[in-house]
C-alpha cells in the first residue's frame, strides 16, 4: 500500500522495529486526518487489502468483546463454589 510504503520511508531510519513503534507511528498520523482522508485511502486499497483490513478489525472487536466478558477464562460455577470448604 503507498501510504505505508511513504509512511515507512519517511521514518525507517527512526525506528527499532518492534510492536510499539508501529503502533505509535500509525496513531500519530492517524489523529492528524479526518475521516475523509481514511476513507481516500480505503478507496485506494485493493480489495485484498480492505477485506484484511476489516477482518483485523472485527477480529479485535471480537477478542476485546470475549475478554470483557470473560470468555476464555476459568469462571468458577455455582457446581464449583458448593463442592469449596
Amino acid at each position: 500500500m503507498k501510504f505505508i510504503n511513504d509512511l515507512y520511508d519517511l521514518y525507517k531510519d527512526q525506528l527499532v522495529g518492534d510492536e510499539e513503534d508501529a503502533v505509535a507511528l500509525v496513531l500519530y498520523t492517524l489523529q492528524d486526518h479526518s475521516r475523509e482522508d481514511l476513507l481516500s485511502l480505503i478507496h485506494e486499497m485493493s480489495d485484498d487489502e480492505v477485506y484484511q483490513m476489516v477482518g483485523q478489525f472485527l477480529i479485535n472487536q471480537l477478542k476485546d468483546k470475549m475478554a470483557k466478558e470473560g470468555l476464555g477464562q476459568h469462571r468458577p460455577s455455582s457446581r464449583d463454589r458448593k463442592n469449596i470448604h
